[in-house]
């Protein structure tokens, strides 16, 4: 039986290492990924379940066609996110960041959160 391998490289980081306070919310959001080839971009909403400065989890309609690295843009913010996958399950995905985002950013998201009245379902 012949083994296959990896299609990509799993290097450490410590921003991966890192643990950060995550925070529940429930906007509403975009993944914006470069199709292969850089053959245009695809595009899908999500809906955001939590959120920290290293990566977020969200939900989304389905999987299928996702890659694994795209940009993350949330409603009511002016900025996109890089994303690494790191898990994904029917249709809830977990991300790491690129990088992480400013607290000031994550203060803002979870301030509108509050600001709007919206109370996400507890998972």
């Amino acid at each position: 039986m012949q083994q296959q391998s990896t299609m990509y490289a799993v290097v450490r980081s410590k921003l991966y290492e890192e643990r950060f306070e995550r925070f529940r919310v429930g906007q509403a959001g975009t993944l914006v990924a470069v199709r292969p080839g850089l053959a245009g971009v695809s595009t899908r909403i999500c809906r955001m379940l939590e959120i920290s400065r290293g990566g977020a989890c969200f939900a989304v309609n389905t999987t299928i066609g996702l890659p694994l690295h795209y940009y993350l843009s949330i409603v009511g913010a002016k900025k996109k996110i890089g994303c690494a996958e790191i898990f994904r399950k029917d249709n809830r995905v977990e991300v790491h960041f690129i990088k992480p985002i400013e607290e000031a950013f994550l203060h803002e998201i979870v301030r509108h959160e509050f600001f709007t009245g919206q109370n996400p379902k507890k998972h």
